[in-house]
């Protein structure tokens, strides 16, 4: 079987299939006379033809390790944007987007003060909470279709995590 190792979440590496939501890079502009920082226009949130965007929180049990990685989902219609409410770091795994299953797998650790915004259409695993119970602000799309697919994946793989992250286990 065939490991799956995480690396650093960048904009850059995370760009073919979305945005990260951070405060890093974006741009900003003081509001409220001063008292506030706006980062603005951290991702697209696209709720695709006859949907809404619509905000829910996800309660994220922790993961154990390796994780065994046998299926992903994608959202067709419209994007989906987690953003961590705790500061505590997660696991994102991706794919290209594709009509058929998804294929080579991508890892990535994000930080604890790091969003992500899947494009419409993206292969992703469902949430990998580390560590402990996480909440993630989830601004994804209702509306009319079906906008979950999900597929069981032909090669498994396992998700790993090297003993320089030091995230604690359960």
């Amino acid at each position: 079987m065939k490991l799956l190792q995480p690396q650093p979440l960048t904009a850059e590496a995370f760009a073919p299939f979305g945005e990260v939501i951070q405060c890093q890079g974006a741009q900003h502009f003081p509001i409220n006379e001063g008292t506030t920082e706006r980062f603005h226009d951290l991702a697209r949130i696209e709720p695709g033809a006859n949907g809404r965007a619509i905000v829910s929180i996800f309660r994220g049990q922790p993961r154990s390790f390796p994780l065994l990685i046998a299926m992903m989902e994608r959202h067709p219609l419209g994007s989906q944007a987690f953003v961590p409410m705790q500061g505590q770091p997660y696991l994102v795994v991706v794919a290209e987007p594709g009509a058929q299953a998804p294929g080579n797998l991508h890892a990535f650790l994000a930080r604890g003060d790091q969003g992500v915004n899947y494009a419409p259409g993206v292969w992703h695993h469902p949430l990998i909470a580390v560590g402990e119970v996480s909440h993630f602000l989830v601004i994804d799309r209702q509306g009319d279709g079906s906008n979950c697919d999900e597929v069981i994946l032909p090669e498994k793989m396992l998700l790993e995590l090297p003993p320089a992250m030091q995230i604690q286990e359960t």
